[in-house]
């Protein structure tokens, strides 16, 4: 059971529960992959979406779910980080989804954390989207300060894949899955606003009610880079599926 609504221009879905929210957002990904030939996805990180990583590999081994002709673009990487780190997203992705379903390993792609040079890391990335067609349908989770991916507040609209500094509170969270406090990564590769914003779907995942505000910023607060969420306001189709915890006091009536 969901409430369904349009605020700011953007379609807001709220579930009851978490793993409602996380189910249908599964349902998305699943009817994106179904309808459109050679889907390129964007696909994002942390704890939130492994709920809906969870129902895909649920779908693909129950339901015939095939990812064979699908193209994935991961939003970020840790500089310093070989893929075969424990803590990278690399092994997140491996973990949480690639190893489970029919994808194959070459249409997988991650910025690379430990390239000699990042810079041409970054402008390849973005040759390699493009060259994809573009993303069909880009999942994204939502920071309590507003970020998407590793834009920050502050960060340019028109930016584009880069190398970005991590903020200190990111890297404290890190912290405890580091043997020590110099190995903690201080810099990521993370795909641009701009980047995002030319994907051809946008559907973010927001549970908890430590997202509350966030998600009232997003939709409700003034639209500009403070809070780089609601940059998502200047596109034509966004979808926000949240829980009751993280839509807080929106007014979904």
């Amino acid at each position: 059971m969901s409430i369904e609504t349009q605020i700011s221009g953007i379609s807001v879905k709220v579930y009851s529960t978490s793993s409602d929210a996380s189910e249908a957002v599964a349902n998305e990904i699943t009817q994106e992959i179904t309808t459109r030939d050679h889907c390129v996805l964007g696909l994002a990180t942390g704890g939130t979406p492994v709920g809906c990583y969870q129902r895909l590999v649920e779908q693909h081994r129950n339901s015939g779910l095939s990812f064979a002709d699908v193209t994935t673009f991961n939003l970020d990487e840790y500089i310093g980080l070989a893929a075969d780190h424990p803590q990278s997203y690399r092994a997140f992705m491996q973990t949480q989804l690639f190893d489970h379903v029919d994808v194959r390993r070459e249409r997988t792609w991650i910025p690379n954390g430990v390239a000699e040079d990042v810079s041409l890391e970054c402008t390849t990335y973005e040759s390699r989207i493009r060259e994809a067609g573009g993303i069909d349908l880009q999942l994204l989770g939502l920071g309590h300060n507003g970020h998407i991916a590793f834009n920050e507040p502050g960060s340019p609209l028109e930016s584009r894949t880069r190398q970005v500094e991590l903020t200190p509170e990111t890297i404290q969270k890190n912290a405890r899955f580091f043997a020590d406090d110099e190995s903690v990564p201080r810099h990521a590769i993370t795909m641009g606003i701009a980047t995002i914003l030319e994907a051809r779907r946008i559907v973010m995942l927001v549970t908890g009610s430590s997202k509350a505000a966030a998600v009232s910023a997003m939709v409700e607060g003034p639209v500009g880079v403070e809070c780089p969420a609601s940059l998502l306001r200047n596109h034509p189709r966004v979808q926000l599926i949240v829980d009751e915890a993280a839509a807080g006091k929106l007014d979904v009536s």
